[in-house]
């Protein structure tokens, strides 16, 4: 019996820009869009300042682009801290079906490996759909999902971050299962990074996954081997791992429907099961024009991991950005007490603002069996706040800003690219970039985009 890694490699060994439908496009370029903006604003956080020094002492010359800053690295190099300026501040985008998952995590993988080969803006088009599939379907095939059994979803990417590199090489469907199995048997993460106290780690773990599908790719280019049945065999994925693996999900359908048209976009800078609830609680306070200390609680009806990932003890007493934007009590503390959120809110003054502090335990989150059941064909959410005259205020939300239901607008998602770009671009350097990307499957040569993605003014 044929692996499912096999035929997951012949569709996208075969997928060519012309089977796109001009929708897929779209959104691939509304993505890009939407990462390098994250990539701008992730430049400028210390955790890619701390990467940068140490691949910049071990990096070799290459010919794969860093965003941003425009050093030329081998690919490697280049895919791991593209994908942590895109992942670091945790507002790119969010897949939920089951598992959860960022698949622009993966582009920097396309990016990399497509100016390896010389490749043009239409295959890195192709490189940007495949993530996105084979991403998604991933994030549905276990049931429960892995992060329900104690690993964290950069186990997945690291099983389609070498499908994408691999098909940007330009690499055969025998190589590219080698190369899911070389990066797959050798990178899965525990939950750890996303458990508790968080740390810098969380935002990395993704993009370490990124870095070995590309490396998975280069050595399955020389022929190097990995094991064929890493999903669905002896020791695989499905043997080891405590849930039932549903693999029709992962090929059924493929170039019938698109997955990256499913995903959604971050509106809020945060943990994405807390955008429902930081959009009901600012319609509320804006709606009924509440000050701080007009508050006496915030009840968050929500579901279990949102309780239990979101609202732990160290969550009521975040110290750092990491553990801030992962806490449900913090992010609706700053909701009521600066009716906003966003990347302001996650510096070290206003973790550490008093009055923001305040509402940290008037916040309380409750698990509602109700909500679970719905969950994720609905992200609900049911905000409750109670006022110190007595009022009772109530709104429920069905799913965030963002969602494909209520996806950003071109004009949202350039508005989010201006403010993630102040302080490290110009105005000149930002219309050149999006105009670069919305005209991406012009460029002949994959590397005249690249070039076009970095500061120059």
């Amino acid at each position: 019996m044929p692996n499912v890694t096999r035929t997951m490699a012949e569709w996208a060994a075969s997928l060519t820009y012309e089977d796109l439908p001009a929708e897929v496009v779209t959104e691939a370029k509304r993505f890009l869009m939407d990462s390098v903006g994250c990539a701008l604003g992730g430049a400028q956080q210390h955790d890619v300042h701390i990467a940068r020094e140490v691949l910049g002492e071990c990096a070799g010359s290459g010919n794969a682009t860093v965003l941003v800053t425009g050093e030329r690295w081998d690919p490697v190099s280049a895919s791991l801290l593209n994908a942590l300026m895109i992942r670091v501040m945790d507002y790119n985008d969010i897949y939920w079906k089951q598992d959860p998952s960022h698949p622009s995590d993966i582009i920097p993988a396309a990016m990399a490996a497509a100016e390896r080969a010389g490749r043009s803006g239409r295959d890195l088009m192709v490189g940007i759909a495949i993530a996105y599939e084979f991403e998604q379907r991933l994030c549905e095939v276990s049931f429960p999902g892995v992060r329900e059994i104690g690993w964290h979803h950069a186990t997945l990417t690291a099983v389609a971050s070498p499908i994408a590199a691999g098909r940007m090489l330009g690499l055969n469907a025998e190589q590219i299962q080698h190369a899911i199995g070389i990066s797959a048997s050798r990178h899965c993460t525990t939950g750890s990074v996303t458990a508790g106290k968080l740390t810098m780690m969380k935002n990395t773990v993704d993009p370490m996954a990124t870095q070995s599908g590309v490396i998975a790719a280069l050595l399955a280019e020389r022929g190097y081997t990995g094991p064929e049945h890493v999903l669905d065999g002896k020791e695989g994925f499905s043997h080891v791992f405590d849930s039932e693996w549903k693999f029709p999900i992962l090929t059924d359908g493929l170039g019938e429907s698109w997955r990256i048209l499913q995903c959604g976009m971050k509106f809020f800078p945060t943990e994405a099961l807390t955008h429902a609830p930081i959009s009901a609680t600012l319609d509320l306070v804006k709606e009924h024009d509440l000050a701080a200390d007009e508050v006496e609680t915030i009840t968050i009806y929500s579901l279990a991991r949102a309780a239990d990932i979101l609202a732990d003890p160290s969550k009521y007493d975040p110290r750092t950005k990491e553990t801030a934007d992962h806490s449900l009590p913090y992010v609706i503390a700053a909701a009521v007490a600066d009716r906003q959120v966003t990347p302001i809110q996650f510096t070290e003054a206003k973790i550490m603002d008093e009055k923001i502090r305040a509402q940290l335990a008037k916040v309380k989150v409750i698990a509602d069996p109700e909500i679970e059941a719905v969950f994720p064909k609905l992200q609900r959410v049911r905000v409750v706040i109670r006022t110190t005259d007595g009022r009772e205020l109530e709104k429920r939300l069905d799913y965030p800003k963002g969602d494909p239901r209520n996806p950003l607008t071109n004009e949202e998602i350039s508005g989010k690219f201006n403010a993630l770009a102040a302080g490290i671009a110009t105005t000149a350097d930002v219309e050149r970039m999006q105009d670069a990307i919305n005209r991406a499957e012009q460029f002949d040569d994959v590397r005249m985009l690249m070039s076009e993605l970095t500061v120059k003014d």
